[in-house]
């Protein structure tokens, strides 16, 4: 074939029906995902600016905001360290009774979550099993911000184990053996040989139990005790607006909370891409 008739013969592509597949994506993630989200961020402003202007002076508003993003941060941290040793004993454990285990770490995504508040506000209520002897050493779970804690850890523990074990199997084994050999200790392997790999992925996993917490409403209702500015959860409080037919005001304290959580998302996953960039720095060295 001569070249000219090469140059101009139409150029295919490498991938039969790619644009019409990003096409249909895109139409499709911005009917699901992106068209409620901007219903959301204008609904607070077709009555004016008063209803924002009203949310940014609720104090009401702000403590609710606050016991939900100290519970989820708290809850997102505490759930490090057992999601780690988890994940850890699920890869490289040789424990019996693994796939049981297995499918134990992912039952909080599949149990509703209104029989997990059930059951947490059962076992540590003043009279419930957890609860009683917890109560008798002046721990009280139940109707506390601290149970708030506990019902995210619950909920929030599967995001860090499923998060973190696909970056172990990938760390091989070989490399903490050789450690090991040119001398270094448990800690120097673990700080040096395995943390930095890992960092990008625990922050990952951070984020993603941080996210499902600042939203999460069955599980923690029942457990929480719904105290105006002790124990109230800025969900609950937009199903009160809702309740006292305050429209404007749900979606007033909605459009601030998605602002808020995207911030603070944003602000995750900077940290997580610059903790990569490093450990990709430090590896290429």
């Amino acid at each position: 074939m001569p070249l000219t008739n090469v140059l101009r013969s139409p150029r295919r592509d490498p991938l039969p029906g790619l644009r019409l597949g990003l096409i249909v994506t895109s139409l499709w993630l911005g009917a699901i995902v992106v068209l409620p989200l901007f219903a959301l961020v204008l609904r607070p402003w077709q009555a004016g600016a008063r209803p924002v202007l009203h949310a940014l002076h609720d104090t009401r508003m702000f403590a609710a905001l606050g016991v939900s993003f100290t519970s989820a941060a708290l809850a997102a941290a505490l759930d490090i360290i057992p999601g780690l040793i988890v994940a850890w004993a699920l890869v490289r454990g040789n424990l019996p009774g693994r796939r049981l285990i297995d499918g134990l770490v992912d039952l909080p995504f599949a149990l509703p979550t209104a029989v997990t508040g059930i059951t947490m506000a059962t076992l540590y209520a003043p009279r419930g099993w957890l609860g009683a002897p917890l109560a008798q050493l002046g721990v009280h779970v139940a109707f506390t911000q601290l149970g708030i804690v506990v019902a995210l850890m619950f909920v929030g523990l599967p995001f860090i184990v499923r998060a973190i074990e696909p970056v172990l199997r990938d760390l091989p084994p070989e490399v903490e053996e050789a450690a090991s050999t040119l001398g270094a200790g448990s800690v120097q392997v673990l700080v040096r040989v395995l943390l930095p790999p890992l960092l990008p992925a625990l922050v990952t996993a951070f984020g993603l139990a941080f996210a499902r917490g600042i939203g999460e409403y069955g599980s923690v209702i029942f457990i929480a005790g719904n105290q105006p500015f002790r124990t109230e959860i800025a969900p609950l409080l937009i199903v009160i607006r809702l309740q006292e037919f305050d429209y404007e005001g749900a979606s007033a304290i909605g459009f601030i909370l998605l602002a808020t959580s995207l911030l603070a998302l944003l602000g995750i996953g900077w940290l997580r891409r610059s903790l990569s960039y490093g450990a990709s720095r430090e590896s290429l060295a």
